[in-house]
């Protein structure tokens, strides 16, 4: 399955070793993530060459070319935000993952869309279950 996976860049990286965790089990469970650089320490820099034109044109098309979009929302992101509703505005499932200790914007906790999951973990091996039980829901809804 291609998975888009979408966390905070420029919002603040105080998750970094729980994005690349995520995408690490989303890569060895034998997913296709596009977006799994994004999850890298040095991704500030990365990015930094890219002009926002093609930052805009890459994702959109990633987005659109995958099965779903899972997202770290922990961590308040414009980028983020936008790419879940550009995402379920296409039709594509979404699962919002997010520290159960933080407080989540309230247009994604009130979004009552019936592609848009979102699941709270203490630990980031809870993040795992709820990834496996999502994609098998859509897996099976397909």
């Amino acid at each position: 399955m291609k998975i888009y996976f979408a966390c905070s860049i420029t919002g603040g990286r105080e998750y970094e070793a729980n994005y690349q965790a995520i995408t690490r089990f989303l890569l060895d469970t034998g997913h296709e993530v596009p977006t799994a650089h994004l999850a890298e320490s040095n991704i500030l820099e990365v990015e930094q060459v890219v002009i926002p034109s093609d930052v805009y044109a890459r994702d959109v098309d990633w987005i659109l070319t995958s099965d779903i979009l899972i997202a770290e929302v922990s961590v308040p992101s414009h980028g983020v935000g936008y790419e879940i509703g550009f995402a379920l505005n296409a039709g594509k499932p979404v699962l919002c993952l997010h520290d159960a200790g933080r407080k989540v914007s309230k247009m994604i906790i009130g979004n009552p869309h019936p592609l848009l999951k979102i699941k709270a973990y203490d630990n980031i091996s809870q993040t795992f279950k709820e990834i496996n039980e999502f994609v098998k829901i859509v897996t099976k809804s397909s």
